[in-house]
């Protein structure tokens, strides 16, 4: 088998206001506060001496291309982003910022989700990327329709309870 892989799927480019704005400002505090205290922090380890066995210095320099990556991903990424803020005419169905309430038919287990860009996803809060299998299968559902979905963890049969936009 080779190193080949095919490249990933292009992921979409919508957001909303809030998750463009905190983007803006992890770029803006990058560039202007962070990336400063590193090479700060890299010219004193290089003023150190001899580089080849300073680990003080391999450290900052790791920091620092990690830094700049991110820093070149968010300065391509911001620019191409879509910030959707209007609602949808019809509120009863499942569309791009959606908050989602679901209940399992075979447990009876409630769930609650936000359908988000996948710059902004965030499981824990419970707002996953409109690209994620579930996201995918809910666009255009409407309340009270059942959808089958195939989650990473197995088919899932779930109710749209409720749909609601900020």
């Amino acid at each position: 088998m080779g190193r080949w892989r095919p490249p990933p799927e292009r992921s979409t480019a919508l957001i909303t206001r809030a998750g463009f704005e905190r983007l803006k400002a992890e770029l803006d505090d990058l560039w202007r506060v962070k990336r400063p205290e590193i090479v700060r922090a890299l010219a004193a380890a290089a003023a150190e001496g001899d580089r080849s066995e300073n680990a003080e210095y391999t450290y900052r320099k790791k920091q620092l291309g990690e830094l700049d990556r991110r820093v070149r991903y968010l300065s391509k990424r911001v620019p191409s982003l879509k910030v959707v803020e209007d609602v949808p005419a019809d509120r009863e169905a499942v569309f791009f910022g959606a908050t989602v309430e679901l209940e399992d038919v075979a447990s009876g287990e409630v769930t609650r989700y936000r359908l988000v860009g996948p710059d902004e996803a965030d499981p824990a809060r419970g707002d996953i990327s409109i690209d994620s299998p579930l996201a995918r299968a809910l666009l255009k559902k409407r309340i009270d329709d059942e959808v089958d979905v195939q989650l990473p963890a197995g088919p899932r049969r779930v109710a749209i309870v409720d749909v609601a936009y900020a």
